[in-house]
């Protein structure tokens, strides 16, 4: 997390670092997956195993720094199916811009993961939680990297109690600052992962 957050790390070195907490995490947001029996025989006998119940696992990463995080989750979860949610917070006035998506119409019995580095304020989380609910999601776990207490806040008081949501993250941070960044955090995260676009 040190170098994660050093403003001197190269963009390079930052994706590796993404990538290897976000595995580590994923042990954890996949603690509770939905599991079949599954009847195989071995080289020895036959035997019942556990598999992946269908539907499979939706990743969801929330363009553009969740992008970075999605190579981290398929190593764990290789046949997870992939959908895009393309959100960004208006820094003028902190609103939720949803500007993409591709994710099938219907999300009923699916286990969702939304991976976004930051949460800072909630609101894109929010936001991306209530958008997979309203296609029928009701098993949520969102994949942060770093929190601020505020975000977390507004989290437990927004999200419909009726859908089974959870939150993985590394670090709690300290607060929000008045731009809405986490502090200390680590800056953008979408400008470390890719570098600055204007």
């Amino acid at each position: 997390m040190t170098v994660l957050r050093d403003k001197n790390t190269p963009s390079n070195i930052f994706r590796e670092l993404v990538s290897e907490l976000v595995t580590l995490e994923a042990y954890e947001a996949t603690r509770n997956l939905t599991l079949v029996d599954r009847k195989i025989e071995t080289p020895i006998a036959p035997m019942v195993g556990k598999h992946l119940a269908s539907p499979r696992p939706m990743v969801v990463p929330v363009l553009r720094a969740g992008l970075g995080m999605l190579d981290g989750m398929t190593k764990l979860l290789p046949t997870a199916e992939v959908g895009f949610l393309g959100m960004r917070r208006d820094e003028s006035t902190l609103d939720i811009i949803t500007y993409a998506n591709r994710l099938p119409e219907d999300l009923t019995g699916r286990q969702c993961f939304l991976l976004d580095p930051m949460l800072a304020t909630g609101g894109t989380l929010v936001a991306a939680t209530n958008y997979l609910a309203e296609r029928g999601a009701k098993d949520i776990t969102a994949i942060n990297i770093i929190a601020a207490p505020e975000g977390l806040a507004k989290l437990e008081a927004t999200i419909d109690p009726k859908i089974d949501f959870k939150v993985v993250v590394c670090a709690v941070d300290e607060k929000l600052n008045d731009q809405a960044y986490i502090v200390p955090g680590l800056g953008d995260a979408g400008d470390r992962l890719y570098g600055l676009i204007d």
